[in-house]
């Protein structure tokens, strides 16, 4: 696909029914940490909740969050 990723959107969560996803996108992205935790850090296995995060967060947000783990400094979920 010329280098362009196939992205799928997350399905509709009942959680959130506003047209303002920042709070699903923070709860995707933490899913996909949690997710990590849970299986040693497999990113195969977490495939899914890291493509939901990726479909509802912007790029800069992303990048930001993964930095922070990586220092220690996250406040969301810890490695």
């Amino acid at each position: 696909m010329n280098g362009i990723e196939d992205f799928k959107t997350t399905p509709v969560d009942p959680r959130f029914p506003t047209q303002n996803q920042t709070q699903h996108c923070w709860v995707r992205y933490n899913e996909w940490a949690l997710c990590l935790k849970q299986n040693g850090d497999d990113e195969d296995a977490c495939k899914k909740q890291r493509s939901y995060a990726r479909s509802l967060c912007p790029g800069s947000w992303i990048e930001k969050w993964d930095t922070e783990r990586d220092e220690g400094n996250f406040s969301g979920v810890q490695k």
